[in-house]
Order: structure tokens, then C-alpha cells, then sequence
């Protein structure tokens, strides 16, 4: 049976609490997009109209909607097994896919932690970085290093890594100890520098520098010098500080490798992914760890790492991350994407010179633009969302700063579709652009 959408929209705004929704205005103003289908790179709505998905919905799906493939092994695992714990016994998805991660992560990442989302990716490396050195011998290491602007995720320690002070707002300083540095300043010399002086000075205080490789999405797609990540990796080598690499957005091919860091050439001694994962279509999340950190964990039963999720390494989330590689190897999907990012580069280079548009950037199957300062609250973005929905593209901006990331696959009519829309939708609201 399917509920009228007017039945929908009132038992969503009699009880729905939505995520980053300003909800008064919500409830008093907002008629919403009533999803009730989606198929590749486009969601349906309640009245039959297509719209493009302009950001992978919140970036998960990399393969698009409804992968035939991804489908085919969620079917397929549920008559199996649909969920077993996986303390102290396993399955052969999860066995395979640790495997295969290790196969294809930066080299040394050899065992996996599994968990539910980008947030219990972080909050399990952070855990296991300061765990590490309290019972290896430097309990003083409590302390994490990010960058200004960063964003690891919404459980609260992985909250207060960031660098983004709405999203922290009342809870700052409840639980972990996070110093920051710039990614960027006059020049990117400004930032090697602040971060080199502070992995010195704390040095003994540290447990882990933690980056999101190359581009911090939720900042507004604020693309820096990946010469940063590879300082990173050299200093805190230098002075024994764990490296955490967050491609939980990063991965899977979006800024143009599979991994983000591979623009510098570095290997983490953790990495967390999320997001494009499972392709989409299951909560389901990895931390990536190194030998050393592994073996720190072994010994005396008291040194087990007693952390864990009720579905980390659910079989069916487990067997649908097994196919989203299989889809990336067989489909050719990063050289695929290759000319559909250069279609995105030349676009958002050409948006530069539409009215009340102050820069633009790329990376990837990432294309972004500013309408003004950035800011997260700033209205200008809203502006042109209500414009592309119109036009029938879904496009959630940061802000400021509107952006595209649309599945790595995303058809090519449907991408300059949607280049198109966000063109459009852009000089439409041109009078309200230019005016603060």
C-alpha cells in the first residue's frame, strides 16, 4: 500500500526530525521533495517527475540508484543470511571483504575493523590511536591534530575533530582534546609550516594527525595542496604520531584515484571509509589498520580492543561492498569517470564568469562554486537548490557554495543535464547574487 503524498508530508512533519534542517522553517514553509523511487543517477518523486541527483545522495551513491548488480548480491545474501554477530565467529563476506580491502588499500593497512557509518570509522580510529599508545607506553598521547575546516563525522568524538564551529556548536570540548591547523593561508608554505610546529611542540601529547586527503568536502569542497597530506606523513613519521586518512567521502574514485591519498603518495596507518562503501545501499563502514597497530592490541586478554557495532560486518552489507569492487574492476568505472570529470573542470570553469559567482574549483567527480564568503548558515546556496528543483536537480548546497557529485557513472546526457541545470539555476537568482 502507498500513502498519498499528502498523507506523507503530514506524518513526516508531525514526527520526522530531519538532519541539518532548520526545522521551523521547515515545517511553516517547506514543501518537500517526496522521493519514491530512484534508478541511476535520478530520484522520482510522488507526482512522476524525475530529478537528477546531483550530490550521489550526501556522496553514497558512487554506482548510482539501484546497481543491478549490487541488487542482485543483496538478494542473493539475504536468503542465505540476512545478520550474525561477528564476535569471535565469522562469515564469509566479511572474510572476503577484509581481504579484498587490504588487497587494494595504500600499502601496510592489513586488518579491518568493521562498523556502521563514516562517523564509527573515525570515532574507532580515534579509539584505537589513543588506546594504542596508552598501553604501549605513552598514555600522555591523548591528544588528535586537524585541520580548520575539517568535518570526521557527527558521533562526539569524531564531532570534535572538526573545524567547522556550527557543527560543533554547545558540545565543543566534551570528549576528545583537538588541536588545529590551517590548510591553507597566504600561501601553502603558511600551512606546512603551522603544521610542522605544532606536531613538534605537542609531540608527546599526540595519538594522531587526522586529514581528509586533498579536499574537505563538507567545508564547502575546499580543495588544498596535496603536498600537506605527504608533509603530514613525513612528520609524523618523524616524530612516531599516527597518520589517520578519513576517505569516507574521498574514496572509492571521487577526487580521480581510488584513493584520495594517492595524489601524494602516502600511506596511512589508519584509514576510514564510508559513503560510496556499499554503493549506497546499506549502512556499513571500515577502519583500515596497520601491523603494528594490530599487534598493539595483543597479549593479555585486558589489552583486546573492547569496542564494537551490533552489525559491524553485517553479511549483507558486507556482500554488497564485496560487489560495489567487483563493479569498479569490471566496469572500468575510474576511467570511465575520467573524461565526465574533465566535462565537470571545463563547467565549473566556465561558471566563474556568471554573475555574483566569486570562485570556482574541481577535483574529480567534484565540481564546486561560491556565491559569495563561504559560511554554512549563508543563504545564496538556497537560493539556487529551489531553483535546479524546479529545473529537476536535486542540489543540497554547503552554504554558500553549490556543488556537484554525481555517480561516477552517471550517463553523459544526464550530466550535462545537469551542468545545464546548475548553469541556469545560477543566473536565475543573479539578482540576489549580487546584492549582499
Amino acid at each position: 500500500m502507498t500513502l498519498p503524498r499528502e498523507r506523507i508530508v503530514e506524518l513526516d512533519k508531525r514526527h520526522v526530525w530531519h538532519p541539518y534542517t532548520p526545522m521551523g522553517r521547515y515545517l511553516e514553509a517547506t514543501d518537500p521533495l517526496v522521493v519514491t523511487s530512484a534508478s541511476g543517477a535520478r530520484l522520482f518523486d510522488a507526482n512522476g517527475r524525475s530529478y537528477l541527483d546531483g550530490n550521489a545522495s550526501w556522496w553514497c551513491a558512487a554506482l548510482g540508484h539501484g546497481h543491478p548488480r549490487l541488487l542482485a548480491a543483496l538478494r542473493d545474501q539475504a536468503e542465505r543470511f540476512a545478520h550474525v554477530a561477528l564476535a569471535g565467529i565469522t562469515h564469509e563476506p566479511a572474510a572476503r571483504l577484509a581481504a579484498e580491502l587490504a588487497s587494494v588499500a595504500p600499502g601496510g593497512l592489513e586488518h579491518v575493523f568493521f562498523s556502521d557509518d563514516g562517523s564509527t570509522a573515525i570515532e574507532t580510529a580515534l579509539k584505537l590511536a589513543a588506546r594504542y599508545w596508552a598501553q604501549n607506553g605513552r598514555p600522555g598521547r591523548r591528544r588528535f591534530l586537524a585541520l580548520d575546516g575539517a568535518f570526521h563525522g557527527e558521533t562526539m568524538g569524531a564531532a570534535m575533530l572538526g573545524g567547522i564551529e556550527v557543527f560543533r556548536h554547545g558540545v565543543a570540548g566534551l570528549v576528545v582534546d583537538c588541536l588545529r591547523v590551517p590548510a591553507r593561508g597566504s600561501g601553502h608554505e603558511e600551512a606546512f609550516v603551522a603544521l610542522g610546529d605544532a606536531i613538534a611542540r605537542h609531540e608527546d601529547e599526540l595519538a594522531a594527525v587526522v586529514l581528509e586527503p586533498v579536499v574537505q568536502g563538507a567545508a564547502g569542497m575546499r580543495v588544498y595542496d596535496p603536498e600537506l597530506v605527504a608533509r603530514a606523513r613525513e612528520l609524523t613519521t618523524k616524530h612516531d604520531v599516527f597518520l589517520i586518512l578519513d576517505e569516507v567521502f574521498t574514496g572509492y574514485g571521487r577526487t580521480g584515484p581510488f584513493w584520495a591519498a594517492e595524489h601524494a603518495g602516502v600511506e596511512p596507518d589508519l584509514l576510514c571509509l564510508g559513503k560510496a562503501f556499499t554503493g549506497g545501499l546499506l549502512p556499513m563502514a571500515a577502519t583500515l589498520a596497520t601491523r603494528r597497530l594490530f599487534e598493539g592490541f595483543l597479549g593479555e586478554p585486558s589489552r583486546a580492543f573492547f569496542h564494537g557495532h551490533t552489525f559491524a560486518g553485517n553479511p549483507l552489507g558486507a556482500r554488497v561492498a564485496l560487489e560495489v569492487l567487483a563493479v569498479f574492476r569490471d566496469e572500468r568505472i575510474l576511467e570511465q569517470a575520467r573524461p565526465k570529470a574533465a566535462r565537470i573542470a571545463r563547467a565549473f570553469a566556465e561558471f566563474s564568469e556568471l554573475p555574483g559567482v566569486t570562485a570556482t574549483r574541481s577535483l574529480g567527480m567534484i565540481g564546486a562554486l561560491d556565491l559569495g564568503e563561504p559560511g554554512y548558515l549563508n543563504e545564496r546556496g538556497r537560493r539556487v537548490y529551489d531553483e535546479a528543483l524546479r529545473r529537476g536537480a536535486y542540489l543540497r548546497p554547503l552554504g554558500n557554495t553549490v556543488y556537484v557529485t554525481p555517480p561516477l557513472n552517471v550517463p553523459d546526457a544526464d550530466l550535462e543535464e545537469l551542468l545545464g541545470v546548475v548553469g541556469e539555476s545560477v543566473q536565475a537568482t543573479r539578482a540576489h547574487l549580487t546584492t549582499p
